[in-house]
């Protein structure tokens, strides 16, 4: 078997590293989906370890974007101690940002400020001791044409020596289908460059898990655990069309060692710890049995 991430041994770990996406243990702000909670982000800390939760993954994205407080030395701070004091990780940042702003279709002088933007971004997360960016090619910043592939492949062979420099991985999300997202790492290959694998988006654009493990399963060093119908928007799990035992069971054949990080359908506003918990209960449940199955094979 491939291992996605270097082998862990399951047997030896108390219960998977789970992790939210920042921003769902507080109701929305402005109307957005989802956006860095800036109201309440500090007292995230405290209702991801009331929930279970692991970790959590950071945003970074245009509504905030500079008073972000991983943009300061100050608020690095914080956001360690609270880390600390809580015992919830911060792992990972999700550069949304680069959704709404996207390096595709534009000129060159922007390529090149967003560009710069990234660097920036990788050595604020090296200070804050965040090992992966997930960086979005989805939305308004999806690769369409074979002017957009080659325009992906350059910005990311000019960012990739900065992470490797801030030691600081880029995992990608994108829209791409399989092949062609196989065929978009072998024209970036690079150890510091993996996948982000979001179970509900692959769901949503008709692709079949088999076949994308099949196309680029070694390259996936993180996942985001969602539902979704196909075609259409996110739901609670279990509810949608994803075939979330298949993704599970795929996983845990691939001996993942990797953080399972719920990008999941927002709550009523008010009820997102009761939320959050109940749903850490079942993806911990659907890894642990997947991973029965797994040993028992």
């Amino acid at each position: 078997m491939t291992a996605l991430n270097p082998v862990i041994d399951t047997m030896k770990r108390s219960t998977p590293y789970i992790a939210v996406m920042q921003g769902r243990l507080s109701p929305p702000e402005n109307g957005l989906h989802q956006s860095f909670p800036q109201g309440n982000w500090r007292n995230e800390f405290a209702l991801a370890a009331q929930a279970g939760l692991s970790g959590i993954e950071w945003l970074f994205d245009v509504y905030v974007d500079e008073a972000n407080p991983i943009a300061s030395a100050h608020g690095v701070d914080e956001i360690r101690e609270l880390s600390e004091r809580a015992g919830v990780s911060v792992h990972s940042l999700c550069a949304d940002y680069f959704k709404d702003r996207p390096f595709l279709r534009t000129t060159n002088a922007d390529k090149a400020e967003k560009t710069q933007k990234l660097n920036w971004l990788l050595s604020r997360c090296n200070a804050a001791g965040i090992r992966r960016i997930v960086l979005p090619f989805l939305d308004q910043s999806r690769i369409e044409s074979e002017d957009d592939f080659i325009e992906a492949v350059s910005v990311l062979r000019t960012v990739l020596p900065a992470a490797e420099e801030h030691n600081v991985e880029i995992h990608l999300e994108t829209s791409l289908a399989p092949q062609r997202l196989k065929l978009l790492l072998e024209e970036c290959s690079h150890q510091f460059l993996r996948v982000t694998y979001d179970s509900g988006n692959s769901c949503s654009l008709g692709y079949l898990i088999h076949e994308e493990f099949a196309a680029y399963g070694d390259r996936v060093g993180s996942v985001h655990v969602k539902d979704r119908k196909r075609g259409a928007g996110t739901v609670p799990l279990g509810t949608g069309d994803t075939d979330l035992p298949a993704f599970f069971r795929t996983l845990a054949a691939r001996c993942y060692g990797g953080e399972y990080v719920m990008e999941i359908a927002r709550s009523e506003p008010g009820q997102e710890l009761r939320w959050i918990t109940k749903h850490r209960a079942w993806v911990q449940r659907q890894i642990e049995v997947a991973s029965e199955r797994a040993g028992a094979e």
